[in-house]
């Protein structure tokens, strides 16, 4: 029973492994990249046609970011195992995997935040874009 319970914490071990080298990549391009392009977008341009071309180029970074979101919680769901397992030597693989989890959860928390408020902020331009030709066909309209 003792060397069942070692060949499964080594097989672990091995597994946490091979998904710690994705979540580096994930991190790594969240740190370098992801945030980077999300701290682009608290300023949006104040002419609807600038704020186009940055929902734009946010669309196009977006599809990226999902993806790298996507990997890091299929790795996630792989060490879901882990919960049945209670062995003290693999207590610290659960810190470095629990730190990988906060990191994800809160850029891709970052993302979705960022992507409704670019998605808001066109819609009001949009908006008021409307209410402004409707003012302006009403002036003409007064005029004639």
């Amino acid at each position: 029973m003792m060397s069942n319970k070692r060949i499964q914490e080594l097989e672990l071990v091995m597994e946490f492994e091979k998904v710690e080298e994705c979540f580096k990549e994930v991190s790594s391009w969240i740190e370098n990249v992801g945030r980077k392009r999300l701290k682009e977008t608290i300023n949006l341009d104040d002419s609807l046609e600038m704020l186009l071309q940055a929902q734009k180029r946010f669309k196009e970074f977006d599809l990226v970011a999902s993806e790298y979101c996507k990997r890091g919680q299929e790795a996630l769901k792989k060490m879901n195992q882990w919960e049945d397992f209670s062995f003290v030597d693999v207590d610290s693989y659960r810190v470095k995997l629990q730190a990988y989890e906060d990191q994800l959860e809160e850029f891709c928390t970052q993302l979705d935040e960022t992507r409704h408020r670019v998605c808001e902020t066109v819609r009001l331009y949009e908006f008021f874009d409307k209410v402004r030709q409707g003012i302006c066909c009403t002036e003409e309209g007064v005029k004639r």
